[in-house]
């Protein structure tokens, strides 16, 4: 997949050269491609941005330099993003359906936010990543590329992604590794039985506690068996001791 990142702050994605991402970079699966707004200013200092019309505090990035940087993209068959707080919030449906996608260019604005011009002009959707506001759309940016990234082939083994969390519309069964004891606490039985039928009842189970009591707004929109149906009045019934 290709991003295209249109950002002020292109050293801030020096992250994405690490870990995972990093990887799936340097295996060709993964393109990010940043594009300094600032390189296409007309100002002899670089400057990007004005006072708005109409007044108030702040600066506005003006619509020439975004749509001049734009411009210097191959933007055909091209989503374009625009990072703002007013934008849908970004979840896990969204992020499988950009996976999909073969080209991202993601918008980063920045100061006051960008003239509203521009944005009419090249952007298709606006995308949040939750109800508060950061001081631009890097970070924002970088969480899109990395949560999108997780479902290209090839990134993750096979199957990673298949039982974490929101995958199946609960939240992840906890996970327990070495030492099979850590401070007087053990690893569940179930788990070292190597009875993987029983093993994924258990952990089938665990999600739902877990769910239950974390996101219980989760379950509304999940398909439950009947197994579950008992599994989750039992829960509710031996409140407030049901994990364990």
């Amino acid at each position: 997949m290709q991003f295209d990142v249109l950002t002020l702050f292109p050293e801030m994605f020096e992250v994405l050269n690490e870990s995972i991402i990093g990887k799936a970079k340097e295996k060709g699966l993964i393109n990010i491609n940043l594009v300094n707004i600032r390189n296409f200013s007309k100002n002899k200092h670089k400057k990007v941005d004005d006072t708005p019309y109409g007044g108030g505090a702040g600066m506005v990035i003006q619509p020439d330099v975004v749509k001049d940087a734009y411009n210097s993209l191959e933007t055909q068959n091209a989503k374009v993003i625009y990072m703002s707080p007013q934008g849908k919030k970004l979840d896990q449906q969204k992020v499988e359906e950009l996976s999909k996608q073969e080209h991202l260019i993601l918008l980063c604005g920045h100061y006051e936010g960008i003239d509203q011009r521009v944005i009419d002009s090249i952007v298709d959707e606006e995308i949040s990543i939750g109800d508060y506001v950061l001081t631009g759309g890097e970070i924002p940016a970088m969480v899109l590329i990395d949560s999108v990234s997780r479902y290209i082939e090839g990134v993750l083994k096979k199957d990673s992604t298949n039982e974490e969390s929101f995958s199946q519309g609960l939240l992840e069964y906890p996970q327990y590794t070495r030492p099979e004891i850590f401070e007087g606490k053990q690893v569940p039985e179930i788990l070292l039985s190597g009875h993987h039928e029983k093993i994924a009842q258990w952990r089938r189970n665990q999600s739902l506690k877990i769910t239950f009591f974390k996101r219980p707004d989760l379950l509304e929109n999940v398909e439950l068996s009947d197994e579950d149906k008992k599994v989750l009045e039992k829960i509710k019934h031996d409140v407030p001791n049901s994990i364990s």
